[in-house]
């Protein structure tokens, strides 16, 4: 895709390169660096140049300068070169230390017309570009993440300086995750004109192909329909959604503005990741799936955040004083061993972080089939494994190869420190697999990375405040609301990080680990979810659906499966499409119409409501082995 010049210089993004070669597109972290970037994701080995041209209006001298980042400061694992006309610069990008900032690169003298232009990767570990710039005043481009520097790369790439209209709708869904493609799937077939704002480039948000969890918690027809898979692990999802001739999905569509008129959310614009545009969704009624509360946080909902204290709510598993301790984010990963030995570079950025630690166990065998085995070597005593149950008639739960022991960031702000999280998650990886090749380089000559995500699943983060706050006692006690709208179900699954403090006094020697792991079973009964537990307390036609519902943190530990969230999506949609009916709002609905919207609801999740008691719980708490 070629690019235009401005009378101050050239702006090249690197999402707009004609080709990615073997360079990923990486759009995740936008928010917080500024824009999406290209990804070198070779695994050790390098990629395939990115390559595009330029259109150059004018001949004559260019001042160059790449948006860049040393992933792993101060080692330089990601560097790359980059080509102009067919000529390598003598600078190496991404090895001088810095965070996301501008490296100058010398001046070229280019001609008139279409010039090349290529990215060369040196590593295969994650080289990252964001984008180039070609001056010709002595501009230094803007590196803060802000309105200005917006203002700047718009120009620059001839964008308009406000939102075009994307549409009106009956329903806003922000958020493709599996509830809430439940959610626009339902509303749809309701007969609602729906959006669907993804900011992926695939629907399922942590289910999705990019990641591969498979849907648990409540079952039901609608979710089998949409959680079916192709050969290549993608969900049905669009291709169902693509039927309904009321529902559009904007994919890599990420939200970063919500207005407001009073109570009411009237808008939330979204810009997309090729190319930048920006757009306006206005609609009648908003659903929030994106499980990062986003509506909200830009809205000014009432959210929550942490784990609350013991005495807040009167839950067992709660900690006796609040803290801002969440469920981190978990890398997936999957090796093979090949027909020949296969070399891997060293890695002393990697294994600063793995330490010895040599266990690549708990592995993504294939989209929708997590907690595979790995390969393990040497003896290390500290490789921690869980021990859910001296019961041996539960032996099924006994140090089983979890996928999420590979968990980080719980004591993270999970909003601005994304990146650094995947990032690490990424050195524990390299680090452990280059430690088990090298402690038995025989058995594992052949050892190598089949493939690892790029996109992190996603933990917790914050979650709304709505009429009614579930608790663990509401999800122990099978609680009978009034206003009980769907069953959920799963076990109570809660992750323990080791304390910042545990780490200063030399334990829980990696952090990229679990400390231990509570699994309560409860009595395996389903439990009711009351409707005041969709709707936001103070945004009058906001609701939400999926692990940041109006939830405590012990009582999200189980509500977060997807498949509950999936039963939280129908719910919502039916709910909105009675709110657009009547002309009223959500807590309008529970005052007047209730029946009305549990009717339309038992008929579209083809549950009933019975969460009676049952017999004794049965609790499994793990502890390191």
């Amino acid at each position: 895709m070629s690019q235009t010049a401005s009378p101050t210089g050239i702006l090249i993004e690197a999402e707009d390169f004609a080709s990615y070669g073997g360079w990923v597109l990486d759009s995740q972290f936008e928010t917080q660096m500024g824009s999406p970037y290209l990804l070198a994701r070779g695994l050790g080995r390098p990629v395939a140049d990115a390559t595009t041209t330029v259109a150059v209006a004018e001949a004559g001298g260019y001042q160059v300068w790449v948006r860049t980042r040393d992933w792993a400061a101060p080692h330089a694992p990601g560097r790359f070169r980059l080509s102009i006309g067919g000529v390598a610069l003598a600078a190496e990008f991404g090895a001088n230390g810095e965070a996301w900032a501008w490296q100058p690169a010398g001046t070229v003298s280019l001609p008139a017309g279409e010039v090349a232009l290529a990215l060369h990767d040196l590593t295969g570990f994650d080289g990252r570009c964001d984008a180039i710039y070609l001056g010709r005043d002595g501009t230094v481009p803007p590196n803060a993440v802000d309105d200005a520097s917006r203002r700047w790369r718009r120009a620059l790439r001839g964008l308009p300086d406000q939102p075009e209209a994307a549409g009106d709708f009956d329903v806003v869904v922000v958020g493709g995750g599996v509830s809430g493609c439940a959610a626009a799937l339902t509303a749809a077939r309701l007969g609602q004109r729906v959006a669907l704002i993804h900011d992926r480039p695939v629907l399922g948000g942590n289910a999705s192909k990019e990641i591969g969890l498979m849907p648990r918690g409540a079952q039901g027809r609608l979710l089998h329909e949409l959680a079916q898979r192709t050969p290549d692990g993608d969900l049905a999802a669009l291709s169902l959604l693509e039927a309904e001739p009321t529902a559009s999905v904007f994919l890599e569509h990420r939200i970063v503005a919500a207005a407001r008129e009073g109570d009411r959310i009237v808008s939330v614009d979204a810009v997309e990741a090729k190319g930048g545009r920006e757009r306006r969704f206005t609609g009648r009624m908003f659903i929030d799936t994106s499980g990062v509360a986003m509506a909200g946080v830009l809205a000014g909902a009432e959210t929550m955040f942490g784990r609350e204290a013991r005495s807040e709510f009167d839950e067992g598993y709660a900690p006796e004083a609040a803290d801002a301790m969440h469920h981190g984010n978990t890398l997936f990963f999957r090796t093979r061993m090949a027909d020949h030995p296969v070399p891997f570079p060293d890695v002393p950025w990697a294994t600063e972080i793995s330490k010895d630690y040599a266990n690549l166990s708990g592995q993504l065998v294939k989209s929708g089939q997590e907690n595979g085995p790995g390969p393990m070597a040497g003896a290390n005593p500290d490789n921690p494994t869980f021990q859910f149950s001296a019961d041996p008639t539960q032996a099924w739960m006994n140090q089983f190869p979890a996928t999420h022991y590979w968990e980080y960031g719980q004591w993270l702000d999970p909003y601005t420190s994304g990146e650094r999280v995947r990032d690490y998650l990424m050195r524990a990886l390299y680090g452990t697999f280059s430690n088990v090749k090298k402690l038995e380089p025989e058995a594992y000559a052949n050892l190598e990375f089949d493939w690892m995500a790029f996109v992190a699943a996603q933990g917790e983060f914050r979650r709304y405040r709505g009429d009614h706050v579930l608790t663990e006692n509401d999800v122990r006690n099978q609680t009978r609301f009034n206003d009980l709208l769907v069953a959920n179900d799963g076990f109570f699954c809660i992750h323990c990080a080791w304390a910042p403090e545990e780490l200063a006094r030399g334990e829980g020697r990696y952090d990229f680990r679990l400390k231990d792991w509570i699994m309560d079973v409860r009595d395996q009964q389903p439990y009711g979810i009351p409707f005041r537990c969709l709707y936001s307390a103070n945004i009058d036609n906001l609701m939400m659906a999926g692990k940041h519902i109006s939830v405590t943190h012990v009582a999200g530990s189980s509500v977060k499966l997807m498949g509950n969230g999936a039963q939280h999506g129908i719910a919502v949609a039916a709910a909105a499409f009675l709110c657009n009916q009547h002309g009223t709002t959500p807590r309008g609905l529970l005052d007047d119409r209730f029946e009305t919207l549990r009717t339309l609801v038992d008929g579209l999740t083809g549950h009933d409501h019975d969460t009676t008691s049952h017999p004794p719980t049965r609790k499994f708490v793990a502890v390191p082995g």
